[in-house]
């Protein structure tokens, strides 16, 4: 048995759960912050069984697109201690950031 820890952003979080559980995974799902945009991101913790684990895999995959964005990124002011001006960069938002664990022993009680 393997645990997907499987981060992704928010914006594909509802579909990819609803696609998950249309395809009999158990999803639980929790909600996180980024830290490099400090935006939201969900958590979703997926238990599959070994021979289900690659179809999972694909769920997510189809789901999680990497997509660009624009974000503001604070940049210190030369010569002004402590000042910061945010300024617009292209970020590679999306996909997903993927653990994959194996489980010893699984119980539901």
């Amino acid at each position: 048995m393997k645990l997907i820890i499987a981060i992704v952003q928010d914006e594909d979080a509802s579909r990819l759960v609803s696609d998950l559980m249309t395809a009999n995974f158990g999803v639980t799902k929790l909600a996180t912050t980024g830290g490099f945009l400090r935006a939201g991101n969900t958590t979703l913790l997926v238990g599959v069984e070994d021979d289900r684990f690659q179809a999972a895999m694909d769920i997510i995959e189809t789901v999680c697109k990497s997509r660009k964005q624009i974000a503001a990124s604070p940049v210190s002011m030369v010569g002004v201690p402590g000042a910061y001006t945010p300024y617009p960069i292209e970020v590679v938002v999306g996909g997903a950031t993927i653990f994959v664990l194996t489980v010893d022993q699984f119980l539901k009680l």
